[in-house]
């Protein structure tokens, strides 16, 4: 997804530069391939990530089918601090919106202009080599390998990103020592347009609003505790997301296919060189406790396209490293403010010294009763500037 938005982003200044994208995928979306799914991964879009993609112009078309979230509600299992966050409170239609990847992918295929963008697929990187005016790709496909020359590298193929490993960039990875279990809920009262964030002793768990009343689940545990809970039988399965969570949403009566992923925050010690700039996951991959990876990377994103066009109405080169620096410098403060704020609200909710869950007890509360304090986390979750 990230690697299509920079493309789109680029398209129409590449083409005047007379410049050629290629979109080199391993498993991409296919053009008319979108068909609704009740298991289909989904993603939350904060109200900053649906401006930008206006700005790319697909949110009309991408907005057929997705969730808005009126509402956050936010509590801690078993204390009395609750904090409730309201679109319209803040002025905006919706607080965020949670849209299936597939369709994401889909859309974003069809707005590429094949004149400029050529899809390489599936193909996958097995090796990049340096040179003077760029890399040397060695790509490997169903025909076989090929090579490719490239004055500018975007590396964006996620947080376990083999091509780095080649390229002998370093990530340093703190292990949360928890795993994030993936499904697709449906509860007896729908979910109203609400998203739930619910701190229990095990870890944080979220149900987001998805189409048709279903609620996206990322419900995080111990390692050791979440193989136990993906082994449970649908039922019972069921039965302990309800102890955990509650009845806000009445009964859960049906749960999709489960996914499984151990978390960590991964930040890659490089994210530009000459040619080359490291994109999405593969620069920084998150917690999903609070929603924030893709939100930060379309950003990224975007700041990126707006300098490599700029280079392009300048007849400047697209990998020069001064340009590249330039935009890391300007996404630097982002990435710090994003990480941190993703990182300590990770490890603040996962203690359960009782000092520091009477501390987070009164924080919540104090939001609730103190609207700019509210105001002021609302516009970080929603990816506005305050």
């Amino acid at each position: 997804m990230v690697g299509a938005s920079l493309a789109l982003a680029l398209q129409a200044g590449a083409k005047a530069a007379g410049w050629q994208i290629h979109l080199i995928e391993a498993q991409p979306p296919k053009a008319g391939g979108y068909q609704p799914s009740y298991d289909a991964r989904s993603t939350a879009l904060s109200q900053g990530s649906a401006r930008l993609l206006a700005q790319l112009g697909i949110w009309e078309r991408l907005a057929e089918r997705v969730e808005p979230i009126a509402h956050i509600h936010v509590s801690d299992q078993g204390q009395p601090g609750i904090t409730r966050l309201s679109a319209r409170d803040e002025g905006v239609p919706a607080l965020g919106y949670v849209v299936e990847n597939t369709w994401l992918g889909e859309v974003l295929l069809q707005a590429l202009d094949t004149s400029v963008v050529q899809w390489l697929a599936p193909m996958q990187v097995v090796a990049a080599d340096a040179r003077a005016e760029g890399y040397e790709l060695t790509l490997s496909g169903e025909g076989g390998e090929q090579k490719l020359s490239a004055d500018l590298l975007v590396v964006a193929d996620g947080g376990r990103s083999a091509l780095l490993d080649n390229l002998n960039v370093h990530r340093q990875q703190r292990r949360y020592g928890q795993t994030a279990i993936i499904a697709n809920i449906t509860s007896s009262k729908g979910h109203q347009g609400v998203a739930y964030e619910r701190f229990t002793p095990s870890g944080p768990l979220a149900l987001l609003p998805l189409s048709d009343q279903r609620s996206a689940l990322v419900w995080t545990l111990p390692e050791e505790e979440a193989d136990a809970v993906m082994a449970l039988p649908d039922n019972a399965f069921l039965q302990q997301l309800q102890q955990a969570f509650g009845y806000r949403l009445g009964g859960l009566v049906r749960v999709g296919e489960r996914h499984a992923y151990p978390l960590s925050l991964i930040e890659a010690a490089e994210q530009v060189r000459s040619h080359l700039v490291v994109l999405g996951n593969a620069a920084h991959s998150l917690h999903p406790i609070a929603g924030q990876g893709f939100n930060l990377s379309l950003r990224d994103t975007m700041a990126l396209a707006e300098h490599l066009l700029a280079a392009a109405a300048g007849g400047q080169h697209p990998g020069e490293l001064a340009l590249l620096q330039a935009y890391w410098q300007q996404q630097q403060s982002d990435q710090q403010l994003t990480v941190a704020f993703s990182d300590r609200l990770t490890r603040l909710f996962s203690n359960r010294q009782p000092v520091l869950t009477a501390g987070r007890n009164l924080g919540l509360l104090g939001l609730d009763l103190l609207p700019p304090f509210k105001h002021m986390l609302a516009r970080q979750a929603m990816g506005l500037k305050l």
